[in-house]
């Protein structure tokens, strides 16, 4: 095998949605090797030098396998990831996309790589197994995985959930696509590091999810559906039912655990095959966790359990009660401890980049939810602030309607300043909905300028973008920093920061 391209011819059929049935689906999750074919002596493509390619080329490496990794970009602009993949003991073709899979048993993209890649649908017509991240890490795991997916949320949920189950002294691992303060770590590098006694909180993006075969998490969560990455799905449903396939492969053994009050959520419970929890702010389900008065309860085959009072979440937003109540469905469904779920909600703060508090200069907070990258996200983000508040939103547009943004912005903004390229239209939505108290920035530092000057003390200056990021930043922790760094350089101008 060696690192030179050949072209590809385009995709042929559309790849189906429904993942294959597991054969002996009553089994529990497998030990290393068992139940799907021996991996040592298989050749392995992995596309992608990031971290997920990375900790994937060393655990097929650690089974036995010839692993090539391949990445689109120079060597020059890859950092250390070519060393790390030499280090793994597998081979690096930097500068290559799109590899000739001649010869390759089994090919390992990485989720940016889209559905109807080229080199995807030649795998397939190569009788090349398509293997996603998550499915090899469920593969290889001999710890339980509890998996968290949703278009909001996804976040905040796997990382409270997981610190509900440290509280209660459980060996934990906070992996997958989350991206938040110190959790960084790719699923399979926490499969391939985990024990029998061991669990893992898994945060599973709609992308990873894509190739799922037989991936059976025993608790898995869909936290809810709005629209989003239209940009690269052809529809809303094809979308919504990506995220549906986390539930394809479990048993009545398993916990589904779903949003009683989304739409989409709310119709799969009665079709799922799990022991379907439900979680629901504003009614009580038959089974999951709701809020009574002023308690978060939950309940599970008939056993009520009061676990804390609403007043002892400390996050801000209806949504983030959402999110408490998710994660103590699929703590309590693991075994925790009323008490320690108590304890990990009252500890809890904000995860970078989520509401996060940034400083309060001259009596204003100034608030990073730079994570926020879609309309409903945006929505719940100015509906989560009860002070009058001043909006810094824009970015790169990913095929939504920004009507919905439009109307909370009239209701509840007291101005708007926009940047990024479609910020046209998030301003022509507020102006159909009567609002236009608009200020346009060119960059970041020039938008926290206007909000401070535009901001009394009592207010709240919150980065809600509502988009993508790739406009103007790498990534939204790239603009949620740039972020912070313009308002410390307001505290440091002022010579406060409360």
């Amino acid at each position: 095998m060696d690192c030179g391209s050949s072209p590809i011819e385009a995709f042929a059929e559309h790849l189906p949605l429904t993942p294959s049935e597991t054969e002996g689906g009553q089994s529990l999750p497998p030990l290393v090797g068992e139940g799907w074919g021996e991996v040592s002596g298989k050749r392995v493509a992995v596309i992608g030098m990031a971290r997920t390619g990375i900790a994937a080329a060393e655990a097929l490496v650690g089974l036995g396998a010839t692993v090539v990794v391949y990445d689109s970009k120079p060597a020059s602009e890859l950092g250390d990831a070519v060393d790390a993949v030499k280090a793994a003991g597998a081979q690096a073709c930097p500068g290559v996309g799109e590899p000739d899979l001649a010869g390759f048993d089994i090919l390992v993209p990485s989720p940016g790589v889209p559905r109807s890649s080229p080199v995807l649908a030649s795998a397939v017509a190569g009788g090349i197994e398509v293997m996603s991240e998550i499915e090899l890490a469920w593969r290889i795991s001999k710890a339980p995985i509890i998996a968290i997916t949703g278009t909001n949320g996804k976040t905040t949920t796997t990382v409270l959930t997981g610190k509900m189950l440290m509280a209660d002294a459980r060996d934990t691992y906070i992996a997958g696509n989350v991206a938040g303060g110190e959790f960084r770590m790719p699923l399979v590098k926490a499969a391939a590091a985990a024990s029998e006694d061991s669990v893992i909180v898994a945060e599973i993006s709609t992308f990873q999810l894509e190739w799922v075969k037989a991936f059976r998490p025993r608790i898995a969560a869909l936290l809810n559906v709005t629209s989003d990455h239209l940009d690269r799905h052809a529809s809303w449903q094809e979308y919504a039912d990506l995220k549906a396939r986390i539930f394809a492969n479990q048993t009545s053994d398993d916990y589904a655990v779903v949003n009683l009050e989304n739409e989409f959520t709310a119709t799969l419970a009665p079709r799922l095959s799990g022991h379907v929890l439900q979680f629901a702010r504003k009614s009580e389900p038959d089974e999951g966790a709701f809020v009574r008065g002023d308690w978060i309860a939950v309940r599970i085959d008939g056993v009520e359990t009061a676990i804390c009072r609403t007043k002892d979440v400390p996050l801000r937003g209806t949504h983030n009660l959402e999110n408490v109540l998710a994660a103590c469905c699929m703590s309590m469904a693991f075994g925790a401890r009323p008490d320690s779920i108590a304890r990990a909600i009252r500890e809890f703060r904000p995860v970078e980049h989520r509401l996060e508090p940034v400083a309060v200069i001259d009596g204003v907070e100034y608030v990073n939810n730079s994570m926020c990258t879609n309309v409903d996200a945006a929505v719940r983000s100015i509906e989560a602030i009860s002070e009058p508040q001043i909006v810094i939103m824009g970015g790169k547009d990913k095929g939504s309607d920004f009507t919905a943004v439009g109307q909370a912005i009239a209701q509840r903004v007291k101005r708007l300043v926009l940047i990024g390229a479609d910020a046209a239209l998030i301003r022509d939505s507020a102006r159909q909905c009567g609002f236009d108290r608009i200020t346009m920035a060119n960059s970041m530092a020039d938008a926290v300028n206007e909000a401070r000057d535009a901001a009394e003390p009592g207010d709240v200056v919150v980065l809600t973008p509502g988009c993508a990021s790739f406009d103007m930043f790498s990534s939204f922790e790239e603009r949620g920093k740039v972020f912070k760094d313009a308002v410390r350089a307001l505290a440091n101008r002022s010579g406060r920061d409360e």
